[in-house]
């Protein structure tokens, strides 16, 4: 897909962002307690790590169904994600740790920046990481144009400067472990373009949801994807 195709965001799904949801929360209330997937969840352990600005408050409806179907779901616990890519090493010691807690392989779920930041764990981390699920991350086009760019300028500045061109160039190549990669077209801060494994294979599957940005963690749509994904090796 050229550049020339990838569009920003309408403003009106950056501005309904919040009301849509709130919605998405409140229609998944009660699925989040009673919905039971084809395939009951195997107990390994799944670390979930949250979006720009969110942190694991944002994360807990996600990680409460995890655990409700049968996976031992963990928090990043490193507060607000301020977009500070020095917290990837952080995390690898803690996908380390989960590995020796468990013995076994752990998978990652990313929120937006969350997934880039667990593809970027896969990718240092081939031999103990089972599998990836990124939702509304922008791993293709992290130079392209969104609704959240100007923020992330505001708090922390030129962060490819910080973090050096090889990196953001780095970002945007496949893994080699498992990885599912879930977009919405009416995602209101990134381009959902932007969101999306340029080639489908057998280790790489896009899966395209109705969901707001902010609602990913919660968005009954998700939640399946989810839960249908993880026990796959």
């Amino acid at each position: 897909m050229s550049t020339s195709e990838i569009k920003i965001p309408s403003l009106y799904l950056y501005l309904t962002e919040g009301v849509r949801s709130f919605k998405e929360w409140m229609q998944s209330f009660s699925f989040r307690r009673k919905y039971q997937p084809a395939t009951k969840g195997d107990g390994h352990p799944v670390l979930v790590i949250p979006g720009f600005l969110g942190n694991d408050i944002n994360t807990i409806p996600l990680r409460n169904f995890l655990k409700r179907i049968g996976y031992n779901a963990y928090p990043w616990e490193l507060g607000v994600n301020l977009a500070n890519f020095e917290d990837i090493g952080t995390l690898e010691n803690k996908v380390n740790e989960l590995y020796l807690k468990h013995q076994e392989k752990i998978s990652i779920v990313g929120w937006s920046l969350g997934g880039i930041y667990a593809r970027e764990l896969s990718k240092r981390n081939p031999a103990i990481v089972r599998h990836v699920i990124t939702t509304g991350s922008p791993f293709r086009g992290i130079h392209q144009p969104n609704r959240v760019d100007w923020l992330l300028r505001l708090l922390r500045g030129n962060v490819e400067e910080e973090v050096g061109e090889d990196f953001i160039k780095s970002i945007e190549k496949p893994t080699t472990v498992l990885t599912t990669s879930i977009y919405s077209k009416k995602d209101g801060a990134v381009p959902w373009q932007t969101c999306m494994e340029a080639v489908e294979d057998d280790l790489h599957k896009n899966v395209e949801v109705n969901s707001s940005h902010i609602g990913m963690c919660h968005n009954k749509e998700v939640l399946v994807v989810v839960a249908d994904r993880l026990p796959i090796k």
